[in-house]
């Protein structure tokens, strides 16, 4: 029989290597190697079985059979449309986020509408008490006689319970708490987390389980444990926004059955996670017309959303000067505060320079760089914009004003909610004009920077 060997394996990244290192060299993280007992006689046992037969040959792609994946509805409108119309069977979702985010929450209440809907569900959870979770579902009403419940941490305890209850929906919280008895190391590890969410993906794609696992994050935010977690589940949903945050955005960063630029936004009540249909409404709702404020018309997948982008450009004696933004990539506000200083000759080299976007949403795309710009000249100069005034396009470092994608949907949502003038690239006005779309709203088409701070704040 061989004999069991030691290995150092990182914690983030799960390089492994026989002798103790102070820096990883996998992901340069600094005492992130831990020792762990490693038994090769299980190592033939730990390959990936998805239940597929022994007797499998190559074939034609052409002769495969395609099969309608059903969908299974989770009742919360937003999460369904994160993962591209529902649960399919079989699969499985990883859900992270930061502490008191309401991963939690969420995942109960998913398993409550299930349980209602006549299915069997299974909630195991290894960081709570049944009778602690009993308590979070009275308070956002996810009591349900077909909603069971078990407090487990062993993997083994744990597939029996599945296999005795064939359950449709199965939710793991969380799999940094779960371990099996055969591998030394401790719950959370590398290894733990590596073996536990094979074994559940095992269990799930041969009994055809929903299956959704929550996990942990780092103090960057970024998933706790091995990046190959992420390769072994169908989809991966992040949260985003502080625990503070009155509205919170779900994204998705991996989906094998959908999309991944749908977002979903859910606003924190009493009663747990709330969908939020009617996001652009909410994120306006607080709004006060000011030098330093507009509106941007952004688009997440399908739906366009109207955020707020707040700017504040304040003298400072002190060097260097802060750039400071939680809400838009600091290298982008660098390049465009770049542009706005070569090209419109605004000095804000001595000043500092605060950007956000209301509600805690994160900006990505470049449709934003016209409407930051903006925010950011209309602080520095104290001058209003134009009243009722939305402002989106992309901006080159030679300044000029580049189409962006989406432009009617980003108009009409603009029009539904009240604003009457659009500041918008050149090209994208040309479009909206041959098509005779939107006559009643003032439509400004620029072709540079200095001419869109111009018709954004006239004088």
């Amino acid at each position: 029989m061989a004999k069991s060997k030691t290995m150092f394996v990182c914690q983030e990244c799960g390089y492994d290597t026989p002798k103790w290192l102070g820096k990883c060299p996998g992901c340069g993280q600094w005492n992130t190697l831990v020792e762990e007992v490693i038994k090769p006689d299980n190592t033939k046992q730990r390959g990936l079985n998805l239940g597929l037969s022994n007797q499998s040959k190559p074939c034609p792609i052409s002769d495969v059979v395609l099969e309608k994946m059903p969908r299974i509805t989770t009742g919360s409108a937003e999460l369904d449309r994160v993962l591209g119309g529902g649960l399919i069977p079989g699969s499985m979702v990883l859900i992270v986020g930061d502490p008191g985010i309401g991963k939690s929450s969420l995942t109960l209440r998913v398993c409550a509408n299930e349980a209602r809907d006549g299915r069997k569900v299974l909630y195991v959870t290894g960081e709570e008490s049944v009778q602690q979770v009993r308590m979070r579902a009275d308070r956002i009403d996810a009591v349900s006689d077909t909603l069971m419940v078990v407090s487990e941490t062993n993997l083994e305890v744990i597939e029996k319970h599945i296999l005795d209850l064939k359950p449709d929906v199965l939710v793991i919280d969380s799999i940094q708490t779960v371990f099996r008895p055969d591998i030394q190391s401790a719950p959370g590890s590398v290894s733990q987390v590596r073996e536990c969410a094979v074994e559940i993906l095992r269990v799930a794609k041969t009994n055809g389980i929903a299956a959704f696992i929550v996990g942990h994050v780092t103090k960057d935010g970024t998933l706790a444990g091995p990046r190959v977690l992420e390769h072994i589940v169908d989809t991966v949903l992040y949260f985003e926004g502080g625990n503070n945050a009155e509205y919170r955005m779900l994204r998705a960063i991996k989906n094998r059955f959908g999309s991944t630029n749908e977002i979903g936004v859910f606003e924190m009540r009493d009663v747990g996670l709330v969908d939020v249909s009617d996001a652009s409404k909410l994120f306006l709702s607080e709004r006060q017309d000011d030098n330093g404020s507009v509106i941007v018309p952004t688009v997440e997948g399908t739906r366009p959303l109207l955020v707020e982008i707040q700017a504040l450009v304040a003298k400072t004696p002190y060097v260097p000067p802060k750039r400071i933004s939680d809400s838009v990539d600091l290298k982008r506000l660098q390049l465009l505060l770049a542009v706005l200083e070569k090209k419109v000759h605004l000095a804000m080299g001595a000043c500092d320079v605060f950007v956000k976007a209301a509600g805690g949403i994160r900006i990505d795309e470049p449709a934003a760089d016209l409407g930051i710009c903006v925010a950011m000249a209309s602080s520095f100069a104290s001058r209003p914009l134009r009243p009722a005034t939305v402002a989106f396009g992309e901006v080159g470092l030679s300044g000029e004003i580049r189409a962006v994608s989406q432009a009617e949907n980003r108009v009409r949502e603009a029009k539904r909610l009240g604003f009457k003038s659009i500041v918008l690239p050149q090209k994208n006005y040309e479009q909206l004009l041959a098509d005779k779309k939107f006559t009643d709203m003032t439509l400004y088409g620029v072709s540079n920077i200095t001419e869109a701070l111009s018709s954004a704040m006239p004088r």
